[in-house]
This record gives C-alpha cells, structure tokens and sequence, in this order.
C-alpha cells in the first residue's frame, strides 16, 4: 500500500461478483492456473483463417481467370503452346498476388497482439510477480506505473496521480486522469502515476481484444476495379459465346465442315477475349505503386493504388492525421487581458511569439506566465535521438507543452526549477481540477503556483482579483474553448511561509491563461482544399470534443457557422445529415458504422488513421490508410502507408490511380475493337465474298501480338493533363461507361471496315486475299495503339518509349507471319511482295488516322486548361459528369470554401446540434 495516495486514494472497491479476489495477497498460484484453463490466455482469438488451397480455389473463381483457363485448354489443344504459357503465367501471377493480398489479416492480427504488454507486475501468493501478460486471468491484482502499457481491463483499487494516454484507442488527444473505482483498458498507456487494479477483463472481452474481433471480422470489400473487371469478365465471356456460336452456325449453314468451324468459333472466343488484361492491370498498378513507394508512400494491396483514383470521400482522423498529434501551447492571455500566439514545432523548444499576427520580443508578464506554468509541472522534453528524429514528451503531453512553452519564452527549463526548488505541492485530483507547488524563492520566501480548469482557479478564496479581472480571464477563457483548444488558468503568490494546506492556498494573483492544442499538420488546409478541387470530399471523424472537432473542421474550411457537427453519442452517426462533414466523440464501432454508411450511400471511401481505433475503420474502408509514425496496428490493417506522415501524398496518389485506371480503359478500347473487328470479319466476310476470312492460327497469331507486348505497354502511359481538375468517376459506372463502350465498337467497326475492304479488293485484283486481311487486320489494330495513348502535356515529350518499340516490333512480326517459310506454313498463309506490303501498311494507318484526328479538338481544349491551370470549375465539382450527387455533396468548389479559420475576436462558438450535457468539459 502507499502512503499518500491521491486521485481517489485507495480503499475497498467492489468487483463483479463472479470474480473474488484478496485485497492484499491477490489470487493464488492454483486459484490462477484454474481460471488460466476455463478463461483461456489473454490474448486476442486469431479468426479461422481459410487455408492456401482455399484461397488459391478463391481466386480462380474469379469470371474472367475461368474464361481465361478455358482459353488455355483451347490453345493447349490446338497446340498453341506459346500462347498457352502467357495464358497460364497472367493466370499464376495474378493468383498469387490474391493470396498474398489474404494473407495481410494475419498480420494485422500479430500487431494488435504485439501492441499489449508483453508481461506485467501481477500480485501472486502475496508477492510482487513478473508474468507473460497471457497468463493474467480475471481477479488478479496489477500493478501499473508510468511507461506501462495496461495488460487487460483493470478496476481500479488503488491510484496515485494516476493519468492514462487512451489516444490509441479513443482517438483522443489528452491523456485521461482515472480514480479508485473506474476502469483503465487494456492497451492504454500509463502517462503519470501509479495504480493497482484488480483484472475484469482479459483477452478477445477486453477492450483492445474487441477492437481485435471488430479488425478479424471486418473483411475487406471487393475494390471498385475487381467490382468493374468482374462484371466485364462476364459480359465479354457471353458476348464472345454467343457471337462465335452465330460464326459457327453461319459457317455450318454455308458448307464448311463441322469441326473446322468449332475451332474457329473457340479461337474467336480467345481472340475476343483480352487476356493480357490481367497483365496490363498489374503493370499499371506495379508502376503506380513503384511511383508512390518514391513519394515515400507504400501500398500493402497492389489493387489500391487504383482504388484512390475512384475515391469519392475521404473520411481523416484528427489526431496524428490532419493534426500533428503532439500538444502545443498555441495562445496565450497574461493577467491584464493581453492575447499572444505561440508558434513552434511540436515539443521542440524553439518558436516565436506574436500578437495579431506580428512577432514580438517576450514580455515580461508573459515570461512570468511561462515559468509558473514550468514550476507547477512534472514533465520534461527528450531531445531528438537517431531513433527519433525529434523532441519528444517525457510525462503527461499537456505538461510538455507548457515546458516547451516556457523554452519558446526564453527560460531554461533545467536552471529555471534548480532556481526555483519545489518543496511542496498537491498533485492534481479531479475532484479541486487544479494542481498546486510550492517553491523556494532566493530571498526566502516561498512562491505558490496554481493551475487547473479555469473556473477552479479564478474563484475565490484561492485568487485575490476584482470581479472585472475575473470576468475578463473567464470570458477569454470561454473563447478559446470555443475554437476548441484546452484551456488552463495559472495564479501563483510570493509569500512568507509555505501554505499549511498546499491543496487549498488563498490569495493567489492571476497569472494568466494557457490555450493548448494538437495543431495542425502544416499545410493540412491546403490539402484539403487540394481534394475539393479534385472533387474528393473530407469528412472529419474524431473521438475529440464537437468543439474540437469544429474548430479544425473550421481551420480546414470543412466546417462554418451553422453547419452540422455529428456527435457519435448521440444516436446512430451513421444515419446523419449527408451534407455533415465532422464527426466527434466516436468510438471505433461508430467509425466502422460511418464507413458503412457512406459506402450504402454509393460512396467509394478512403479512411485514414493512426491509432488501433482506426484500425477497423481502416479495414472496412475500400482503401485504409494510415500513417508511418502511427500505431503498428494501424498500418497492417491499411491498404496504403504514408512514410513520413504527409496528407499531400494521398492527393497525389488520387492522381496516380485515377492515371491507372485511364491506362486500362485505354487498353480496353485498343484491345476490345480489335475483337471486336475480328468478329465483325469473320461474321461480315462471307457476305463479301470472303468464304473463311481467316484461319483459326491467324486469328491467335494476330491475338497474341496485339494484346500481347503492345497492350501491356499502354499500360505505362503518363496521366493525361488535367487529371486531379476534374471529378472522380460514378462508383457505379461500368468499365466500359461513359462512351467507353460506344469507343470500342465504332474503333472495331472502323477496323473491320478497312480489313474488309482491302480484303475485297485483293480478291477482285486475284491476289492473295486472305493474307491481305491477316496482314492489315494486325497493323490496323497497332495503328490503334499508338492513336489511343494519352494526350501529350503542352510542351512536354512522351514519357512511354516502350510503346513504340513494342508496335515496332509486333509489326514487324506480323509481316514475317507472311514472308517466312516456317511461320507461312505454320499459319497457312501466302507470301505478298513489296508493293502489296506497302499497300497493306498504307490502308491499316487509317483506323489511327481517323482517331488522332477525331480527337485533335479535345487535345487543344486540353492545352488551353494547361495553359490557365488556375482556373476554377465554373460549376464546381459536383456539375462534373460521371459522379453522383451524393457522392460529391459537400465538395465545395475553391471560391466557396469556408472560412480558413475560426475567428477568436467575435467570441462566437460553434454551432453543435445535440450537444447535450458537459458542452464545457474541456476547459482543463
């Protein structure tokens, strides 16, 4: 037992009664091992995890790898073997990127294991035990101190200044003070003091072990490209059926034998289906991730660099997110009313002081102001170590703050309490919310210091101050409560003797106030503006309080006077206002809730976050991502990890996927109107006199070389200009929506057209026709590729060299299908001489021509944008096409962001609909 316990001292607190404990000696060794074996160890239940072959079976299940097996059975039997292995390969590749993708719950489940305390100081048989934190069982009685990490959920018996960080869990900022009689969760951290409590809860019942049962159960949903791509597996698998069997029938009716025409209608299938679109799919997301892991952001799920492309809202967590996560004195009102800025990096004790925006030398009311706030205070700073590059708190963060407040001032914090010695205090309790420390001065007298909660302190008898004095520092105190900052009021006296009771002193003067805050992340209000402009909308959720909360919605111009602030105590914030921006004082279950709310309204929802209360939120969202500097937990249930920290990257990540998911549309249309006049040719020709356009070896020989190398090439193309100005696409759009689908068929049909129509000509002229159309059908479709790729930047060269070699060398390819021996006969095709080649190169220009020129009106519309970048949409993001309204209400277009900032001057707080009781509770 202790001495002089305070923060609720200690005593005899009531347990469940199905838990019966010793107050002293604890449980017995017996008494434990019993519990051990019905309750199970303290850890987290690891979910049923599906095994390799299960999830092999998972991805092969997939429409379009099924399709694409089947067409390595037909090449396989037509002795194919080239075309056969690529097929296999795409289809292993892919395979295996999906279990590994699986594999990720694993891990995120490790983390949330390692987070807890590895052992724990356990009362046992009447001593004090070191144990494995998995073998705490319910009843026993752990000692916890500063630095320790809470191993299960303890009641508390006994607490001495007891403070504990539940930011990880709670999402909030301020460490929370705990008393004789309440609960501290498990994976919390003990900030100050110390405490003995008896265990409650072990394990999956705990509270970080439901938030591990909440991150196991959470599986991640399907992304909007695997939804598309599905969907497009299906669609083309029926279309191709059903076209090849017309082939066939019409084949059969004609005269040609029955099995000739089955092997053609199978290769049609093939030549219809792009099976490098896997390929390509993992070239462009490999590429993009490759770029991003540069920026020093890094994917775990390859499919989620394309997934940001098609991001409709982005819901942040405040701290350590938007905010730095590290508290900082941001004001500061000395006692005659004056109001100061305190600008600084973190815990780092440089900075300046300012007033109304200018910077001035420290006064001396202000200097006295710091270092009372110094002297009644526990904390200290660690300077930047190469482990850490930065400074770092040492005891409660809000005491920190007041220390490298005091640095920024110009005091020394070491010489300045060597200089001050303390020789008295009374620690803060939440029952007086004030701490109190009594110093020797250097002419013996004494120095009191007192600072708490501001209508604590500035009250009689404990400070001696007019009523206006009292007024004013109150009603300050009251405005910066209002832009959601922690406020602290100091007084302190020079007198003769000690104070007999140093919890109760009198007659202390007002000192001045404190206004402590988590600040936010440079820039973070750039970038939020950065996703309006790209038609992105922030959504704020935090578990701080609806003031906080408004007062950064209000900094990052996501929140003004009048708008909604969702409190997650109030009722279900999952059926809020759509149009509400902010969320606060939510818990993990409602993170998840919001998520799931926003994804029902159609959204595409990317989460960021950096605590284990992220963690299910970040699981549930379609893409997760999460800071470097976060909780481990954190970032192995993301799907996207920022290194250093910066919000910026995921704007530029947008723009990565949404270049992503162009380049697969682009290969879309280049591979599918070549399938598409294949058929066309195959269906039309014997209508013009072409009996069998083409043999089922020409049709894969021209299917290899165009969506082999060429296609996978259109994958590396550069972001067409413009991309973060325009509006993220419809959630529900096809792969093949907005005129896609219209593209391909008039490209296809522009193919066919010439195919045909060379093809018609060699027969008229008595030449050999049907090489004419395998030859051109080839170099038409590679026509294409090149006409397709994406529009050039003004004044830029291209940054995709590998396209034109591989058109290059595919072409090339294809003339030798007609002029070597072994590939004629292994194709059964005719030589043509040079002027018949140079004729069928001139006719297969013509389908790229046609494109490049269609589309030179757009590609100046598209230099003028470049050309005046700044410019705003007129209509704003929301009168985008190909994005629904829901999904962009709220995005606010530049010139109607609200305000950068709330206002302190005007006294006027935010508006927080059902805010309830305890709107004030975090004056202190």
């Amino acid at each position: 037992m202790w001495d002089s316990p305070e923060n609720g001292g200690h005593g005899d607190v009531p347990v469940p009664a199905d838990i019966s404990t010793r107050p002293v000696t604890g449980l017995s060794s017996a008494q434990a091992a019993t519990r051990l074996r019905a309750d199970g160890p303290n850890a987290a239940v690891a979910p049923a995890r599906r095994h390799l072959g299960g999830r092999v079976l998972h991805q092969l299940t997939d429409p379009l790898v099924a399709l694409l097996l089947a067409a390595a059975v037909v090449t396989t039997v037509l002795r194919d073997y080239p075309d056969t292995a690529v097929i296999v390969l795409v289809v292993l590749v892919n395979t295996a990127i999906g279990v590994v993708q699986e594999v990720r719950a694993d891990r995120a489940i490790a983390a949330l294991d390692q987070l807890a305390a590895p052992t724990a100081r356990v009362v046992r048989d009447g001593r004090d035990v070191v144990l494995p934190a998995a073998e705490i069982v319910r009843g026993d009685l752990v000692r916890v101190e500063a630095g320790d990490v809470v191993p299960a959920d303890l009641l508390l018996a006994e607490a001495a200044r007891l403070s504990v960080d539940e930011s990880a869990l709670t999402g909030e900022s301020v460490p929370v003070t705990r008393a004789v009689g309440e609960e501290a969760s498990a994976g919390t951290v003990v900030t100050t003091g110390r405490a003995t409590g008896t265990v409650v809860r072990t394990g999956a019942a705990s509270a970080l072990g439901r938030i591990t049962a909440l991150v196991a159960s959470t599986r991640p949903a399907a992304t909007p490209l695997q939804r598309r791509l599905t969907g497009l597996g299906r669609v083309l698998g029926l279309a191709a059926v059903l076209l090849s069997g017309l082939v066939f029938v019409i084949g059969v009716v004609g005269g040609r034998p029955v099995v000739d025409m089955a092997v053609t209608a199978v290769s049609l299938v093939v030549a219809a289906v792009p099976e490098s679109l896997p390929a390509v799919v993992t070239l462009a997301l490999a590429l993009g991730a490759r770029r991003m892991a540069g920026a020093r952001a890094i994917p775990r799920r390859l499919h989620a660099v394309e997934t940001l492309g098609s991001v409709t809202v982005i819901a942040s967590d405040k701290t350590g997110t938007l905010t730095e996560g590290r508290m900082a004195v941001q004001h500061a009102v000395t006692g005659d009313g004056s109001r100061y800025g305190v600008t600084g990096s973190g815990y780092a004790p440089h900075g300046a002081v300012h007033r109304r925006g200018t910077p001035v030398a420290v006064p001396d009311d202000l200097r006295r102001l710091a270092r009372a706030g110094l002297l009644c205070n526990d904390a200290t700073l660690a300077p930047p170590t190469d482990e850490r590059p930065g400074w770092a708190a040492v005891g409660d963060p809000l005491e920190a703050a007041l220390v490298a407040f005091a640095a920024r001032c110009g005091l020394d914090p070491e010489r300045t309490r060597a200089a001050w010695p303390r020789v008295a205090e009374h620690p803060f309790d939440q029952e007086l919310r004030r701490m109190t420390t009594v110093h020797r001065c250097c002419d013996r007298r004494y120095l009191v210091v007192c600072k708490g909660a501001p209508e604590n302190v500035l009250a009689a008898p404990l400070v001696d101050a007019s009523a206006e004095e009292i007024a004013e520092l109150t009603s300050a105190a009251h405005r910066l409560a209002a832009e959601g900052l922690r406020v602290l009021a100091i007084a302190s006296a020079v007198v003769d003797a000690p104070p007999a009771d140093p919890a109760r002193p009198a007659g202390l003067r007002p000192v001045g106030l404190v206004a402590v805050g988590d600040p936010l992340r440079p820039g973070a209000a750039d970038i939020a503006g950065s996703f309006d402009d790209a038609g992105v909308r922030l959504v704020l959720i935090t578990g701080d309080h609806p003031a906080t909360a408004a007062a950064i919605g209000g900094q990052l111009g996501l929140w003004r006077e009048g708008d909604p602030v969702v409190r997650g105590d109030d009722g279900d914030p999952a059926r809020a206002d759509p149009q509400a921006r902010v969320f606060a004082r939510t818990q993990p279950e409602q993170k998840l809730d919001i998520i799931a709310g926003l994804q029902s309204r159609g959204h595409v929802v990317a989460m960021t976050g950096d605590g284990v209360n992220d963690a299910p939120a970040l699981r549930r969202a379609d893409i997760g991502v999460a800071m470097g500097g976060g909780t481990e937990v954190a970032r192995q249930a993301a799907d996207l990890v920022l290194v250093d920290d910066d919000l910026s990257t995921v704007a530029a990540a947008i723009g990565e996927g949404r270049r992503i998911y162009d380049n697969i549309r682009r290969f879309l249309r280049y591979a599918l109107s070549g399938g598409v006049a294949e058929i066309a040719v195959m269906l039309l020709g014997p209508l013009f006199g072409l009996a069998v356009p083409l043999l089922p070896a020409q049709i894969l020989w021209v299917n290899l070389l165009t969506h082999g190398v060429p296609g996978v090439a259109l994958g590396a193309e550069p972001a067409e200009p413009g991309t973060l100005r325009r509006a993220p696409r419809s959630p529900s759009e096809s792969v093949l929506g907005a005129g896609l689908g219209r593209d391909v068929l008039v490209t296809g049909g522009l193919i066919a057209a010439v195919v045909l129509g060379a093809g018609v000509l060699a027969a008229h002229w008595d030449r050999p026709w049907q090489s004419v159309v395998f030859v051109v059908l080839g170099l038409a479709q590679l026509g294409v590729a090149l006409a397709v790729r994406a529009p050039r930047p003004h004044g830029t060269r291209r940054g995709n060299h590998a396209l034109p070699v591989a058109v290059a060398v595919s072409a090339l390819l294809q003339v030798a299908g007609v002029l070597l021996p072994p590939l004629r006969e292994l194709l059964g095709t005719q030589p043509l001489d040079a002027v018949e080649l140079l004729a069928c190169a001139a006719v297969s220009v013509l389908p790229g021509l046609v494109l490049r020129l269609a589309r030179r009106p757009a590609g100046r519309a598209t230099q003028a944008d470049e050309a005046a970048p700044d410019r705003a949409p007129q209509d704003g993001p929301a009168a985008t096409d190909g994005a629904t309204p829901d999904a962009l209400a709220g995005a606010r277009p530049p010139a109607q962001r609200a305000p950068s900032s709330v206002g302190p001057a005007d006294g006027q707080g935010p508006v927080i609909r059902d805010q309830g009781p305890g709107a004030r509770d975090d004056l202190l």
